[in-house]
């Protein structure tokens, strides 16, 4: 009698299990077909705006329209800020932890760009020699990402029924947010105005090359970026004496990299959009699509007045406002609103332009020169530093193995040796370090530094400087559409909970690197 008691609690136990494993996968014993007519929205678009901050769009809310972002704050369920939970934001890191639920440690975006050993240069992130460029010259792929995304999970359930595409006006943003399977990623090329890819897709549809034939940025001799309002009240302190115009012609060397950083990027981002839209078309009804989408929110960095609070920054938001509102009625008109799931966030703000004098200047060439002449006295001749990049030093592992040095040994000293430097707050070698969900080992390098709060960076010449600072910008999250219920949610949430929850709405697993559950607003 008691062995039939245990076997009978066995057996419920067994169910119970089952049932958990099911319920995190998204999967039920219906059909796939019964599920996602049921539960699942026939498409997600999902959209990412590159440096949206949530105190801006509080700022400006009130000389908006209607049915852009107040619309989806509105109806939808608002998230007030997403924490990313690391030191050093880029658009292509928080686009990976976006879509893959966890952070830069195990997906391996670690920034925009990556020292390359073999090359002894700085290349972007997504740099992959194997793949040619379609449009471009640039050789990319999604290989450097090494967790799965929402799209290739939803790829993986549906059997590849589902189509996955994602355009952003830059390449790593374009190529992270599809994912490894995606059916396609299209980025603007910066230096021909065209909307290329990777050969690595081999679904490349037809229609783009229609599509770049007229309609690519590349086709216009000019653009014209100018003042879409005649007053511009979201910053009280803001003096400006005479509207600003800007033109940009596509025989003007950087060109196309200055487009990318106004407003009218925006505009380019939303033609393409649509127009896939009614090309692909996203109206299946045995498997949802999803489609991500980046928009750019930052700061214009070539006006004669560059800087945070301008009429600039509030003209981009005011014309992404606009474009919002027409992907939105575009989509209603295509797809049907009732259809979609519309998820909104933001990559976080980290390209900091004002001019409060800084507290000091801190030079990576000068620190690099330094630290090898340092380790030269110590363990002689040779080139220690290979690089300094990104907050990082690269030292040279082979002279390392070569003179067979304690490598530890030899890491302490430099870190103890660069701690010592002006506006240094600390340096630490990055495989010690405790939490460091924004290093990578494959790709990261051997000593992690910190600036003191309000040091400057003197980077590369013709490039930004960036400032230290240790404060964070309100990131929002916005879920809309597919019986979401509106509510404001104040707590702050992690950046890698967005994708779990979005598998979660689609009944699917989450990526396979992320920890965390769904938000439990959804569950």
């Amino acid at each position: 009698m008691e062995n039939k008691k245990i076997k009978h609690g066995w057996h419920w136990l067994l169910l119970a299990v089952g049932g958990l494993l099911l319920t995190v996968c998204g999967f039920t014993p219906q059909s796939a077909s019964s599920q996602q007519s049921a539960n699942a929205p026939q498409l997600v678009v999902s959209i990412v705006i590159d440096q949206l901050r949530g105190d801006y769009l509080n700022y400006f809310l009130p000389s908006l329209g209607e049915k852009g972002f107040k619309r989806l704050m509105n109806e939808g369920l608002v998230y007030r800020s997403v924490d990313f939970g690391v030191p050093h934001k880029s658009e292509a890191s928080s686009v990976a932890s976006i879509y893959t639920g966890t952070y830069p440690s195990e997906n391996g975006i670690t920034g925009d760009t990556r020292y390359d050993w073999t090359t002894n240069h700085v290349v972007p992130i997504v740099t992959d020699s194997k793949f040619l460029g379609n449009y471009t010259s640039d050789r990319f792929s999604p290989m450097p990402l090494l967790a799965s995304t929402i799209g290739d999970e939803l790829r993986q359930a549906t059997g590849g029924k589902s189509k996955v595409f994602a355009i952003a006006p830059n390449a790593a943003a374009a190529i992270v947010s599809g994912g490894r399977n995606a059916t396609c990623a299209l980025w603007l090329d910066e230096s021909n105005g065209q909307w290329a890819t990777s050969t690595y897709y081999r679904d490349f549809p037809n229609y783009i090359d229609r599509y770049n034939a007229t309609n690519a940025p590349a086709n216009f001799p000019e653009k014209m970026w100018q003042q879409s309002h005649s007053n511009y009240a979201g910053f009280p302190y803001t003096q400006r004496t005479s509207p600003f115009l800007y033109t940009f012609e596509k025989s003007e060397k950087g060109n196309f990299r200055r487009f990318k950083q106004s407003a009218l990027v925006n505009m380019e981002v939303t033609k393409l959009a649509t127009y896939m839209i009614d090309q692909a078309p996203f109206r299946a009804v045995d498997a949802p699509d999803f489609f991500a989408i980046t928009y750019y929110a930052g700061n214009y960095k070539y006006g004669k007045e560059a800087e945070e609070y301008s009429v600039e920054v509030q003209d981009i938001y005011y014309r992404l406002d606009a474009e919002l509102e027409k992907l939105l009625e575009h989509l209603d008109k295509r797809v049907g609103l009732k259809n979609v799931l519309i998820v909104l966030s933001s990559t976080g703000y980290y390209d900091e332009l004002n001019r409060t004098p800084a507290t000091g200047e801190f030079y990576p060439e000068r620190c690099v020169a330094l630290l090898n002449m340092y380790l030269m006295a110590l363990y002689g001749e040779g080139n220690w530093v290979a690089a300094c990049h990104d907050h990082q030093i690269y030292l040279n592992p082979k002279l390392v193995e070569e003179k067979k040095l304690n490598r530890q040994e030899l890491l302490q000293n430099a870190a103890d040796f660069v701690a010592q430097f002006s506006g240094i707050q600390s340096c630490a070698i990055t495989t010690q370090m405790p939490n460091a969900i924004g290093i990578h080992k494959k790709v990261s390098g051997d000593l992690s530094i910190e600036l003191q709060p309000g040091w400057l960076e003197m980077d590369a010449p013709n490039k930004p400087q960036a400032h230290s600072r240790n404060n964070n910008t309100l990131a929002p999250l916005i879920i809309w559409g597919n019986r979401i219920r509106h509510k404001q949610v104040s707590r702050t949430i992690k950046v890698t909970e967005i994708a779990p929850t979005v598998s979660s709405i689609l009944r699917i697993c989450a990526p396979n690197a992320g920890k965390e559950l769904p938000l439990q607003e959804i569950l």
